[in-house]
């Protein structure tokens, strides 16, 4: 049995603040034959995750927040918000279940934010997701600012 404690929460914390891509998932399944593949993210503020979908190899995603802030942003397929659910353990919303066909992104709002995430396998790491086109590359020099427009609706609502 695994378990998932606040040490391992406050250690992969630590681990995604070191990263330069602020982030570190923790997988809990033993291997990426798995029919489940589940696993911790630790996703620090100023972390940007491309916006993308799962179609290609059709893998619905559920994501529910175990500490800090979290805001799941959904998109229409020109790259308009057309959702943002902050989610986590103060929020109202603990977490969402991603149909493969969401075009989505997940943006840390607070230091030391952990979500648990449960998807199908097998995991093959030659099958990328469907990236948006209309969205900046992760390591790009519009990346930057593009997250920070995102941060920026979230923080109005």
């Amino acid at each position: 049995m695994k378990l998932i404690d606040r040490k391992l929460l406050t250690w992969l914390s630590a681990q995604a603040a070191a990263n330069p891509r602020l982030r570190q998932n923790f997988n809990i399944h033993d291997s990426n034959a798995e029919a489940c593949q589940r696993l911790l993210n630790a996703v620090e503020p100023g972390s940007y995750i491309r916006p993308h979908r799962h179609l290609t190899f059709a893998k619905p995603e559920s994501f529910v927040g175990l500490r800090g802030r979290i805001a799941l942003l959904t998109f229409d397929d020109g790259g308009e918000v057309i959702q943002i659910v902050p989610f986590g353990p103060q929020e109202d919303v603990a977490g969402a279940d991603i149909p493969c066909d969401t075009w989505h992104t997940v943006v840390s709002l607070e230091a030391g934010s952990v979500f648990y995430e449960a998807k199908p396998g097998p995991f093959d790491p030659s099958h990328k997701s469907d990236m948006a086109s209309w969205a900046p590359a992760e390591g790009s020099p519009d990346a930057a600012a593009y997250l920070q427009g995102l941060v920026d609706l979230v923080r109005k609502i």
